[in-house]
């Protein structure tokens, strides 16, 4: 069985959090949890070679489906999901979202790699990421991508800290490309400062923490702030490119 866990406590300015911890490597995904997913679920889990992808898939998006019912009032496999236009092509790949008029109200943002899912719910637009911590080589080679100013902050870091340092400055990206539903691929994240220290840089109109996961993973969150905030444009530089994740990206 997976282990299911709130990591932070709904607040009115938070998102509700749950980090989802992988099964046993050799077990089966949870029947009940499976039965709740639609057939474009089912089928993306089947596709994955391995058990444990798979069971945590299923883990992941099961449970999922579980917390939005509970907020709808409505049976897990009755919860009807789409995605969003793209807010800069307006192609249909943008957030994840609820179907109907529910949409405006209720906002959820799934992630997951190799043995962990992160889920938030909330009543704003909303991005969570988690990622392993790459080693020190993938982390270096990967930091290029960076805010020239982040990539200045980890060279003068011990080698030993740079790669938890690189993994939190990225979930904290990768979180905002969600929530404003661009990606990392989006003009407004081409440059984006973030940050590699303690605490995530602010971002004018959103509100990006980092959440406590297991030693060996890095996770963020971003909501967008119940007011918007008007200020200058983040700092351009190179577009950030992605490194070696093992699939953290939001799927319905």
């Amino acid at each position: 069985m997976s282990a299911v866990t709130q990591v932070r406590p709904a607040g009115r300015r938070d998102a509700s959090l749950w980090v989802v911890r992988a099964p046993a490597p050799d077990a089966p995904p949870d029947a009940a949890l499976l039965g709740v997913l639609d057939p474009v679920e089912r089928r993306r889990a089947a596709a994955l070679r391995r058990p444990a992808d798979r069971a945590l898939y299923v883990a992941a998006h099961g449970t999922l489906r579980r917390l939005l019912g509970d907020r709808l009032g409505l049976p897990p496999a009755e919860v009807a999901l789409t995605r969003l236009p793209c807010p800069g092509c307006g192609g249909p790949h943008g957030r994840p979202a609820v179907a109907g008029p529910a949409s405006d109200r209720l906002h959820f943002s799934l992630a997951h790699t190799a043995g962990l899912a992160l889920l938030a719910l909330a009543g704003r637009p909303v991005g969570v990421d988690v990622e392993r911590v790459p080693g020190p080589r993938l982390a270096e080679d990967a930091a290029r991508a960076l805010h020239h100013a982040e990539r200045a902050e980890l060279a003068r870091l011990p080698p030993g800290a740079r790669p938890g340092a690189f993994a939190h400055c990225w979930t904290r990206k990768e979180a905002y490309g969600k929530a404003t539903g661009e990606g990392l691929s989006g003009e407004a994240l081409r440059g984006l400062y973030l940050g590699t220290g303690p605490r995530p840089a602010t971002v004018p109109g959103w509100r990006v923490t980092d959440v406590e996961v297991p030693p060996g993973w890095a996770a963020a969150c971003a909501v967008r702030e119940e007011s918007r905030v008007s200020g200058p444009g983040v700092p351009r530089g190179r577009r950030p490119a992605r490194y070696a994740s093992t699939g953290s990206r939001d799927r319905r």
